[in-house]
């Protein structure tokens, strides 16, 4: 509606839901007097800014499509679900860490991150980080409940920044990233739970042998670029890993002889 002032809605102290997307609002700070709000979408407008004096109740908040550069300010205690998919932020450092006791899904997909420092968000579940400039993987290892992690469409280069405390991730889409090596694939047999890869458009995903090659690596995966492992092709990887063991015992054994 090309709203621009929102300033009447300070009067509806008992509002919950509300829906201000597709305008041009630049200031959001009516929305203080609605002590009550759960659920809060503003797509579309021209913020610049998260920022929003905290809210008791509020659970749900879509910042979608504005021009937000920060992290700032987003001190919600009961905040579960935080979308900022395609905004301008660069970097996450500014999250409130000790007042989001309860985010469990957070979306920066089509952002300009570069890392993923300062994600400290120990009941996280879901992230969503597709669509960024992210070169290096930084303090993960405080996400112990993450399940499902995105990070299509990034620039990463090598999988350092995974950690054994990620103990319940089963999800991880690298889809277009810039993987040349199985030999970085193997990092990530430090993740207990994986169940689920995307290597696709990875210069390693052109490797001979690639399936098997990966199950080799990560013999509890069910399912790479979408495609569930079959009986076969475990029989195979299982007989190709057996022959390199017995291979590695004759050759240590051969060196341990010349000694």
């Amino acid at each position: 509606r090309d709203l621009t002032d929102i300033s009447l809605l300070q009067c509806f102290i008992h509002l919950r839901y509300v829906d201000l997307s597709g305008n041009k609002l630049q200031d959001l700070s009516p929305l203080s007097n609605l002590t009550h709000l759960l659920w809060l979408k503003v797509d579309g407008n021209l913020l610049t800014s998260a920022c929003l004096q905290e809210l008791p109740y509020l659970q749900i908040i879509s910042f979608a499509h504005n021009r937000i550069e920060d992290m700032e300010g987003i001190t919600h205690p009961r905040l579960a679900n935080l979308s900022l998919k395609g905004n301008k932020i660069q970097t996450a450092l500014g999250l409130s860490h000790g007042r989001l006791f309860n985010l469990q899904m957070l979306e920066l997909r089509g952002n300009m991150l570069e890392s993923t420092a300062g994600l400290n968000l120990p009941k996280l579940k879901n992230l969503y980080l597709a669509r960024n400039a992210i070169r290096s993987l930084e303090g993960l290892e405080v996400l112990g409940q993450l399940t499902t992690l995105h990070l299509r469409d990034n620039q990463l280069e090598t999988l350092d920044g995974f950690s054994s405390s990620m103990k319940c991730l089963q999800y991880l889409n690298l889809r277009n990233n810039g993987i040349s090596s199985l030999q970085e694939v193997a990092k990530l047999q430090v993740l207990p739970m994986l169940q689920a890869l995307v290597l696709l458009d990875n210069p390693c995903s052109d490797e001979p042998n690639y399936r098997l090659e990966v199950l080799i690596l990560l013999p509890h995966l069910q399912r790479l670029d979408k495609e569930l492992f079959e009986q076969d092709e475990r029989a195979e990887a299982n007989k190709i890993c057996r022959k390199r063991q017995e291979e590695e015992k004759v050759r240590t054994a051969r060196r341990g002889e010349e000694k």
